[in-house]
């Protein structure tokens, strides 16, 4: 079924320090039960970037049944490291105080996050409650906890970033890549990592292990999809093997997609699916399976939105 949408606009969700942080709410009308949640991270390198940063969240994917929340969060020039995840995570705590008045269904809340935003939704995935949560910023009794993560193309280990980046490859054209001027090592003072961090990576590695989703692994953890781009000179694919390799270790349900061909913040991309489809390789382990490999053709929104109605609407 294709439902029309309502857009709420402009929802203060937490002012820190006096400044409104906002979400965008895209309401399917006419669904007859409480909607599942899905919120957009917004990418842009933790500096640049906002809420309309993203797909047409009418077609990815409210009009499929889903209230869509495209939140935004403090930016590296506003406030340092761990702003950005508290932001995060008090945008989900009042998306379940607010669940009554919106038809919101508090069970079923997952994050979707591009680049800076997937290393968020990552990390809010691996934390869970408690951890790294400023409960000042409002909603306190309600949980931060989610239900499912798709995260695409995430940093997670800043201090493996440059060894295994291979810049010869040619950038696709892409919204954030194109805001974002490049830097020659993301240990630069003026990388995207450091900015975040208020110091070069190098010298504060007790931070770079704090901003890691790695960290944090235990078993337990929500299901985790993890896409990435082959053909990606932003953000190597092998942080996202690194992210992948340690949730199943803990026996986590986690799938990895590396796609051929690809760049970086593809989901970007409204017309992704009609250029497709793409060769992929698909690693999945966890939920008491074995892991198993296959490289087969995919459509990469089709992929997200079957994630999200296998771990949200239970079909």
């Amino acid at each position: 079924m294709v439902y029309d949408v309502k857009v709420v606009c402009d929802l203060e969700f937490a002012a820190p320090d006096g400044k409104p942080l906002l979400l965008d709410l895209y309401l399917p009308i006419g669904a007859d039960k409480p909607l599942p949640v899905i919120v957009w991270l917004h990418g842009g390198g933790w500096r640049i970037g906002d809420r309309k940063l993203g797909p047409d969240f009418r077609v990815r994917f409210a009009e499929r049944g889903y209230a869509m929340a495209s939140i935004e969060y403090r930016l590296s020039g506003e406030a340092l490291f761990p702003a950005q995840i508290h932001d995060v995570k008090a945008a989900i705590r009042w998306l379940r105080s607010s669940a009554n008045e919106f038809g919101l269904d508090r069970g079923k809340i997952g994050l979707w996050g591009s680049s800076a935003g997937g290393h968020l939704a990552a990390l809010a995935g691996t934390t869970g409650e408690g951890i790294l949560e400023d409960l000042g910023l409002g909603c306190a009794d309600f949980s931060s906890d989610v239900q499912a993560v798709v995260d695409g193309y995430g940093p997670t280990n800043f201090l493996q970033m440059d060894a295994y980046s291979h810049k010869e490859i040619a950038v696709s054209s892409d919204p954030e890549s194109d805001l974002l001027q490049p830097t020659l090592q993301h240990e630069d003072k003026n990388s995207p990592e450091s900015q975040l961090l208020g110091a070069p990576i190098l010298s504060v590695p007790h931070l770079v292990k704090k901003a890691n989703p790695i960290t944090y692994i235990k078993n337990g953890l929500p299901p985790i999809l993890i896409m990435h781009g082959l053909s990606d000179t932003a953000v190597a694919p092998h942080q996202s093997e690194l992210l992948y390799q340690a949730l199943i270790a803990k026996g986590n349900e986690a799938t990895l997609c590396l796609i051929e061909g690809l760049g970086h913040a593809f989901f970007n991309k409204n017309e992704l699916d009609d250029n497709g489809p793409y060769s992929a390789s698909i690693r999945r382990a966890g939920d008491g399976e074995t892991e198993y490999i296959r490289n087969r053709e995919i459509k990469i929104f089709e992929m997200v939105e079957e994630f999200f109605q296998k771990h949200l609407l239970g079909s």
